[in-house]
């Protein structure tokens, strides 16, 4: 299946009897999350790449909020990030990436939660024409907390001795933290503030999902200048 964008006159690509599919965009971090689950298990699927600025009008039937990722395999339609990758470990549990001890799903979810507050101001901040410098001190100061809980787990990863839900659910944000550090460079996350984040970062670097789903810091940065020049290209390099 290619990976080149669907757009408003793309017609249905007809689907495969008992082939899981994808719904994504190439950049979307929320999709990402899903992607990372799905090659860290080594589910065969398919993906369907959308063009989310000129997108198909069937896709709307998928998803009525229009956005990715979408899972869909015969007759089952599943969207939102969190949703299709907790469906996914619960039908393919290999690989099992969500914990069974119900506080430890819980302090994971806390984690997560803190973390959305840093990555609010990461779009201010990457994808604003203006940026308040209130907007990269609320970026650092988010950072703190989700610094003190991987500290406080004195583990290579959040999820424990090995990669787990809540880092690739985490990891797709932080991918791209650098490319925002190279347009505003007060944003870097150093090791001298950030010593526990930037070695998650190191490790997570070597995980094969991640290795097979990320984008280098310049092709990020392309991407973030045509999204704030209303040109996103959603196919750099196909």
């Amino acid at each position: 299946m290619t990976e080149k964008s669907y757009t408003t006159a793309s017609a249905f690509p007809a689907l495969t009897p008992g082939k899981l599919r994808i719904y994504s965009m190439r950049f979307c971090p929320y999709a990402e999350r899903t992607r990372l689950v799905l090659e860290h298990k080594n589910i065969e699927h398919e993906t369907v790449n959308i063009d989310l600025k000129q997108k198909p009008s069937w896709f709307w039937d998928k998803n009525p909020n229009g956005t990715v990722p979408i899972l869909e395999k015969d007759d089952k339609v599943l969207y939102e990030s969190l949703v299709c990758s907790d469906y996914i470990d619960e039908v393919y549990p290999n690989n099992k990436l969500t914990p069974s001890d119900p506080y430890r799903r819980a302090r994971d979810r806390l984690i997560v939660e803190l973390f959305s507050k840093a990555v609010t101001l990461f779009y201010k901040i990457a994808y604003g024409k203006d940026v308040p410098k209130d907007a990269i001190k609320g970026f650092h100061d988010a950072l703190g907390p989700v610094e003190k809980a991987l500290a406080e787990r004195g583990t290579p990863f959040f999820g424990g001795s090995s990669v787990q839900m809540i880092d690739f659910t985490i990891w797709p944000h932080v991918e791209r933290f650098d490319a925002m550090a190279q347009l505003v460079k007060e944003a870097r996350v150093t090791a001298d503030r950030y010593p526990k984040l930037t070695k998650w970062i190191e490790n997570m670097g070597k995980v094969p999902a991640v290795q097979k789903c990320r984008w280098d810091t310049p092709a990020h940065i392309h991407f973030i200048e045509t999204v704030k020049a209303g040109k996103p290209d959603y196919d750099v390099g196909l």
